[in-house]
């Protein structure tokens, strides 16, 4: 079945997409508070009369539509937290929270994967494949991926293949942006600490300054990127915030960086943390500090596997157009992790809706959910395609 044809099967569901979306984006949570969420989802699930249900990683969902077994299993993730935005859409469905919006078309992921239930249950009888269903929490946060897959969200059944979809504005509507390989980088949120000891300016000698030791380790992190990375592997290091000191006269005895590490390679990444567990070594040798570092939040590369990308190229047609990697990053990268998976962009740009993701004014016509919707009935098997 082509695209035309998904999307001619999809249309009639658009009131449900619609309906589902804007309930969805009145009530926003943050990561690992989004229980009116997933009470909602709960509800619409039951509804549908899954063969399994269940609850992950505190506020995650998982929904299971059994085929007749003789296909694979094919899991498709949604994820359910907001941010802390303060809404600027003006729209009827805005949220009811305020300091906090839907400012990532999560809403719309959700609603995708709730309608797609919708499908599933309505077509049960035909179905092949085993169909696992996760909407996921804390994306934005601190990676609840990873949890619900320690929890065993990608067994009984043992998932196949993963896919994801990312409702994205600068891609045209319609148009629905992929590639093999890295897609989004992976990240690492990192505080350097560097603990000195305090003396009176004016007998420096008496002390260790932490100041100085932080400075040099700032040159000695981006020299680091500049000089141990192959330049034709992109990677990056941004400091952000720095914190060191009380008085203008006193050595400081601590100081703080925040900031982040990006490449579009795990291995690479690695090599990365390596030479800057040496730099730290180094500034400790060369200033008689002691220092700390402390990785936060640690994405891998979002990198889709090449058999699976070639299944979605082959199925968009005229749909596709070929994304370029992104620096972002996102936590769909522990699925591939454990299982071959493809992320995919879902246009929903147009001349009515150009707000980037996280700006309050971000919103999208639910039509472009119909796309989604159609990719993920084409990438199930059933018996009468």
């Amino acid at each position: 079945m082509n695209m035309d044809q998904l999307e001619a099967q999809a249309a009639p569901y658009l009131d449900r997409l619609r309906a589902h979306r804007r309930a969805l984006h009145r009530m926003p949570e943050v990561g690992g508070q989004e229980h009116e969420t997933q009470a909602y989802l709960l509800d619409a699930l039951r509804a549908l009369s899954p063969d399994d249900l269940r609850v992950f990683a505190d506020t995650g969902v998982r929904a299971v539509f059994r085929g007749n077994g003789r296909g694979r299993v094919v899991a498709f993730r949604a994820d359910i937290d907001a941010l802390p935005v303060q809404e600027q859409t003006g729209c009827a469905y805005a949220s009811k929270r305020a300091g906090f919006m839907h400012a990532c078309g999560h809403d719309g992921h959700m609603a995708n994967l709730l309608t797609f239930a919708h499908w599933l249950r309505d077509h049960r009888e035909a179905l092949v494949d085993d169909v696992v269903l996760l909407f996921q929490p804390a994306e934005e946060t601190v990676g609840g991926a990873k949890r619900m897959i320690e929890e065993g969200a990608l067994e009984d059944p043992h998932v196949d293949a993963i896919y994801g979809m990312h409702m994205m504005p600068d891609v045209p509507r319609g148009k629905i942006a992929c590639c093999a390989g890295p897609i989004m980088a992976q990240t690492c949120e990192m505080d350097f600490i560097i603990h000195g000891q305090g003396a009176h300016g004016a007998t420096p000698h008496l002390g260790r300054d932490a100041v100085t030791a932080m400075a040099h380790l700032l040159t000695l992190l981006q020299t680091t990127v500049a000089r141990s990375v192959d330049p034709c592997k992109q990677a990056l290091i941004t400091i952000g915030k720095v914190r060191a000191g009380e008085q203008r006269n006193i050595l400081a005895d601590r100081a703080e960086l925040q900031g982040i590490v990006r490449t579009f390679s795990n291995a690479v990444y690695e090599g990365l943390e390596a030479r800057i567990r040496d730099d730290l070594r180094a500034v400790e040798a060369a200033f008689g500090v002691q220092t700390e570092f402390i990785k936060r939040v640690y994405y891998p590369c979002v990198e889709n596997d090449e058999a699976e990308f070639a299944r979605v190229r082959a199925l968009l047609g005229d749909r596709f157009v070929p994304a370029q990697p992104r620096m972002t990053a996102e936590d769909f990268s522990y699925y591939q992790l454990s299982v071959p998976g493809v992320f995919v962009f879902c246009g929903c740009g147009d001349e009515a809706h150009c707000a980037p993701l996280h700006a309050p004014t971000f919103d999208f016509d639910e039509e472009a959910l119909i796309h989604g919707l159609a990719l993920f009935m084409g990438l199930v098997h059933t018996a009468n395609a």
